[in-house]
């Protein structure tokens, strides 16, 4: 599969933010999103715990912020995102259009069943509700409950509390 971005993105609608394209194949290996940031706009700090991310500036230019540090990025810049490593974007005057690659992320599954079955788990009454906080575009949970944009896909969140 080959896509060019930089004939792309001038077909998308400088006014569609967030999510422009996604790597959607059933058997992939590895994720990627290419993600617009409208002008000033940007992703809350936060730490990914579980990958590491490649991140690729196709167009626009903004900042990275996290671990104590301020990366200016341009078209081309490249930047890898350990695992554990606070990351935040914010994009300049001109906006933000970036790729996001990393590892696909396994499918939820059941497991510890047995651990849930043992006498000695005390209940501890109804789960807190968390749906404001979920990604209506990816359905990923939000790593700050006040984060106007996915981490995962960039796309445009409702104020906290709200749909």
């Amino acid at each position: 599969m080959l896509v060019s971005f930089d004939q792309y993105v001038p077909l998308v609608s400088a006014e569609r933010t967030g999510a422009l394209w996604k790597l959607a194949e059933e058997r992939r290996q590895l994720d990627a999103n290419l993600l617009r940031l409208p002008p000033e706009g940007g992703v809350a700090e936060h730490v990914e715990d579980s990958l590491d991310v490649l991140l690729v500036v196709v167009a626009g230019d903004g900042f990275l912020d996290g671990d104590d540090q301020e990366l200016a990025l341009t078209s081309g810049a490249v930047a890898w995102l350990p695992r554990g490593s606070r990351r935040g974007l914010r994009a300049g005057p001109q906006g933000l259009v970036y790729l996001t690659v990393h590892g696909r992320r396994p499918g939820m599954s059941i497991t510890g069943a047995a651990a849930l079955l043992r006498a000695d788990i005390q209940e501890g009454g109804e789960a807190a509700c968390a749906l404001d906080r979920v990604c209506p575009e990816c359905g990923k949970m939000r790593a700050e409950a006040s984060a106007p944009f996915c981490g995962w896909c960039g796309e445009r969140l409702a104020p906290e509390g709200g749909r």
